[in-house]
């Protein structure tokens, strides 16, 4: 079968058919996103980064009903008002990434936050399926969600599901062919007087260029901000350049003297969307959910001891004590028994290689398998040890109150409070630790972690020293 490319924005998409459907997956970091990809496309995957980007991208495919869906993971994010690489990527893939549906998985002990990013996607968009998933553990925080009246707020199909152990997901999948079948226009929020008629001034030269079906109101509430690298992706899209566009600049100068008439500058206008769309969010929240009054307060007890000024900062410093203990003395045993196992190979080899030259066993067996055994005798025990006691900690959800905690510190030293996460995380491995600042938004604040990161002492600094002492060396390099 001849195949066809499908362009989507910086992704080139391969379809096998003209059959195939392109299907966005965009939601909050941590909501199940991942493990709804993964269940729907099982080991029929791909990854690596979206081009020019370091985000990674997965593409998968998966079948139902004799149609081919192509599957696109979008990187985890909070707003598509871009301020990260990351946002970026989300935004521009569901405006050009000619997806014939987004799928939004969505918290379901936490939805009002997520709804954030549903709206701004419904305005870009119609073609929006909304995935309710970890509704099973809603249901233990005695969280009770109307699907069918959220879905008849927002205009699009709900499901909810429990990615996990794959309830739902069958029902997912035939909201996902339905929302293909047919399409919806995009859901409005109602700025004010004065920045709507600022949008419809551009809006105005915008219907007459060729926008492949994008809303162009909210091209033009994106353009009122001037976002450069979104307006160079628009002019891309458009195969035009706007700035050359004279009409285009003479919409643009009337729209900003509206906004200047009616009081609203350049610095105060982003803060107009997200007011006006958290809320939308709080009022759909609170019409289609109900909650205890008490349904957190298990959480908000331990925020009062583990954030609080006394005794948050002792926790803290306790907590990563026992841990570095526990990594420092608990490799000791593992570490010693790699050494004598890798050292016992080594004299077998030496008897082995006896009649061989002398620079080719130094070369093979003091040189690569000595080295290679070294590190991994020393580098593989705490890292093991390590990197589990963190996940614990991630899965506990100590890590955010760790940030929370350290915010003020850093931000005296003119850097940002997640930077304490990939600090912690570069003890266990600094590779880890710079590769981890990705989720700092500000460039110039992410520059500033990845070079401080690297003064971290990583595990194989403080790991367990042997024979001569000649480790320390190879760990420091």
């Amino acid at each position: 079968m001849e195949e066809k490319r499908a362009y989507a924005g910086e992704l080139d998409i391969r379809k096998t058919s003209a059959r195939d459907k392109i299907i966005g997956l965009a939601g909050n970091p941590n909501v199940g996103k991942s493990t709804v990809f993964n269940q729907l496309t099982g080991m029929n995957q791909h990854t690596g980064n979206w081009p020019g980007k370091t985000v990674a991208n997965a593409r998968g495919q998966y079948t139902y009903g004799g149609v081919n869906y192509i599957l696109v993971d979008m990187p985890g994010t909070y707003s598509i008002l871009a301020s990260s690489a990351e946002e970026e990527v989300a935004r521009n893939f569901i405006c050009f990434g000619g997806a014939d549906v987004t799928c939004v998985v969505a918290d379901a002990t936490c939805l009002e936050r997520n709804l954030n990013l549903v709206l701004q996607i419904l305005e870009i968009t119609g073609n929006v399926v909304l995935c309710v998933n970890l509704i099973d553990e809603a249901k233990k925080k005695n969280i009770r969600i109307d699907l069918e009246k959220l879905s008849q707020t927002l205009g699009v199909p709900v499901v909810g599901t429990s990615a996990r152990t794959g309830k739902g997901l069958s029902r997912l999948c035939e909201a996902i062919q339905e929302a293909c079948k047919e399409r919806r226009a995009c859901r409005r929020i109602d700025y004010g007087e004065v920045i709507e008629s600022a949008a419809a001034q551009i809006s105005k030269r915008l219907d007459r260029l060729p926008c492949g079906g994008l809303s162009t109101r909210w091209l033009s509430l994106r353009i009122l901000e001037e976002d450069t690298a979104f307006i160079r992706s628009l002019s891309d899209h458009l195969g035009a350049e706007l700035s050359e566009d004279t009409e285009y600049q003479k919409a643009l100068l009337a729209a900003r003297a509206i906004l200047v008439s009616g009081g609203i500058g350049q610095e105060t206008l982003r803060d107009c969307y997200v007011s006006k769309i958290v809320r939308e969010s709080e009022a759909i929240y609170h019409a289609c959910v109900q909650t205890k009054p008490d349904y957190n307060a298990r959480d908000r007890r331990l925020d009062r001891i583990l954030t609080a000024k006394t005794t948050g900062i002792p926790i803290m410093l306790a907590l990563l004590f026992v841990i570095f203990w526990i990594t420092i003395s608990g490799a000791n045993y593992p570490s010693e028994l790699l050494f004598s196992i890798f050292s016992w190979l080594e004299a077998r080899l030496w008897e082995l290689f006896a009649g061989a030259p002398p620079f080719i066993s130094g070369l093979l067996i003091g040189g690569m398998y000595r080295v290679l055994s070294w590190v991994v005798s020393v580098m593989l025990p705490p890292m093991a040890i390590f990197f589990p006691l963190f996940t614990l900690l991630e899965d506990l959800g100590y890590l955010p109150r760790i940030a929370f905690n350290m915010d003020k510190f850093f931000k005296k030293a003119h850097a940002h409070g997640k930077q304490a996460l990939t600090m912690c995380m570069g003890f266990g491995c600094n590779a880890c630790g710079v590769t981890g600042c990705r989720i700092i938004d500000s460039p110039r604040e992410r520059l500033i972690a990845i070079l401080t990161n690297n003064f971290v002492p990583c595990n194989g600094r403080f790991a367990p020293p042997h024979k001569g002492q000649i480790y320390a060396g190879i760990c420091v390099f």
